[in-house]
């Protein structure tokens, strides 16, 4: 009995980069284990132990191993509605060989490597499919086939960002075939969504998807309406003569204020991909819309933060470059975890786009959808310490103006920064001796020759440009005049 006993407690073992996973429902698939570990870093090797419902997933490094099981351990995760466990293993690497042996594990390719953190990685779908990935590019070209049901712009985009960020959208008819072309962030994003949906139905048994990457390598999209959707550019108008997105479907559909109400399709045509219903709605105000279809809401969590640099104002300078930051909580027993509430979702999925595995202060740290739809304000006498901020009504935020052209200027963390409303009286001398104070170092420098008010600094690493961009934007150069500082897509 005391044997039993022993053998049912699990004894903590120390943090590695390889985890355990207990309790694997049968028919979960590769692909679905490692969509576990996505949210939080490159995804390297994975061994499926199939006759025993157990799994071990390996992450690229182990802090993306420990914030993967300080998220699942308060909220368990579920693959296909059942309950899974996670914890560190006790290997700590999964080593390959060349044998051919169902129980080994399977390497991740070279070219999945390459991918930034916050792309999907890999899964043993692919590396089973002989390791090397065809070339092709970001855009996918959709053919929907025997279409009972309604399929709308915001249907394909709640599937199709389940595996990767979606940056635009298009439908259209063309030989009497209802299509689409779609374009992802990344090819990888692209590949990974064409294997797992191609020839898959929307609804059991109707809405057949025919997917194949389109030879185009970038869409233009001139409106937001019903049929085009730019979704890094919420300040498109909706188009001459095009009906609102409110009224993209027929009359049998519509209801107020929702694009896709809680439809299951006509009797016996029951969902069959699993995309939440009702959750589309538009904004009271013209020309704005909440896109739908992204898992959660506005709420980041971000975890491995540097608690002794960390701080609410910090977060809200960053993750600000990609939307509307409304509130910061940074975790009171937790310093290294925080919550960021974006104004809206499309948002909050820049920010994971393009914040998620980025070094900041010493750490590379990690961002996904939280589970929580708002951040609390503490209660008058709580104790907080400075740690929840409230920056609804700030004057810092960039998107507040829906013409601003700050929408057309959303790039990655570079090292190159573009500083903007210079002061005349302000020398190269002067900005490159600011961002030295700050503990950058200068690289390179140089004005606009068109526009004295605006340059360009190179500095010496994007995790230093990261810290100048926190500790300079909004800089007071005195008599009101305050930089403003963003990444760039040009270097010098």
């Amino acid at each position: 009995n005391e044997k039993k006993k022993s053998k049912g407690k699990r004894s903590p073992c120390s943090p590695s980069r390889v985890l355990h996973i207990r309790q694997i429902p049968n028919g979960v698939t590769g692909a679905e284990v490692v969509s576990l570990g996505l949210p939080f870093g490159k995804v390297t090797n994975l061994l499926m132990l199939r006759g025993k419902g157990q799994a071990f997933l390996e992450m690229a490094s182990v802090d993306a191993a420990v914030s993967m099981v300080n998220y699942y351990t308060p909220a368990t995760p579920h693959l296909h509605n059942q309950p899974v466990y996670i914890q560190y293993s006790n290997y700590k690497e999964l080593r390959t060989d060349n044998q051919h042996n169902q129980a080994r594990p399977q390497p991740v390719p070279q070219c999945a490597n390459a991918v930034q953190h916050g792309n999907l990685g890999i899964t043993s779908a692919l590396a089973a499919e002989g390791g090397v990935l065809p070339s092709h590019g970001s855009v996918l070209r959709i053919i929907v086939e025997n279409v009972f049901c309604p399929v709308t712009l915001d249907i394909l985009y709640q599937i199709f960002s389940k595996f990767g960020f979606v940056l635009k959208i298009v439908m259209f008819h063309k030989n009497n075939q209802f299509q689409a072309l779609l374009q992802y962030a990344d090819a990888m994003n692209a590949y990974y969504a064409k294997m797992s949906l191609d020839g898959h139905c929307i609804y059991t048994g109707c809405c057949t998807l025919r997917i194949d990457f389109s030879k185009l390598t970038n869409l233009t999209v001139k409106y937001n309406n019903d049929k085009s959707r730019d979704f890094t550019r919420i300040d498109l108008p909706f188009g001459d003569g095009q009906r609102t997105v409110e009224t993209s479907l027929s009359t049998p559909f519509a209801t107020q204020n929702t694009i896709f109400p809680s439809y299951t399709g006509p009797p016996g045509f029951a969902p069959a991909l699993g995309f939440p219903q009702g959750a589309v709605t538009t904004s009271a105000v013209p020309g704005h819309m909440t896109i739908p279809g992204i898992p959660g809401n506005s709420v980041l969590l971000v975890s491995n933060l540097n608690p002794e640099a960390i701080t609410p104002y910090g977060l809200f300078i960053l993750f600000g470059v990609y939307g509307d930051v409304h509130r910061v909580k940074i975790m009171f027993k937790k310093r290294g975890i925080a919550l960021v509430q974006m104004a809206d979702a499309t948002q909050a999925q820049l920010a994971i786009n393009y914040l998620n595995g980025q070094r900041l202060y010493g750490r590379v740290m990690h961002a996904t959808l939280s589970k929580y739809q708002t951040i609390q304000l503490p209660r008058e006498g709580q104790e907080d310490k400075g740690l929840t901020k409230d920056y609804s009504n700030s004057p810092l935020h960039r998107f507040k103006n829906p013409c601003s052209k700050n929408f057309q200027n959303i790039f990655p963390p570079s090292a190159t920064l573009h500083l903007s409303n210079i002061p005349p009286s302000v020398t190269v001398d002067d900005l490159k001796n600011l961002f030295t104070s700050k503990g950058s170092t200068v690289k390179g420098f140089k004005f606009f020759q068109k526009d004295c008010k605006m340059a360009l600094i190179q500095l010496g690493s994007v995790e230093e440009a990261v810290h100048a961009l926190i500790e300079l934007h909004n800089h007071d150069f005195g008599e009101n005049q305050h930089l403003r500082v963003s990444f760039s897509k040009s270097s010098i």
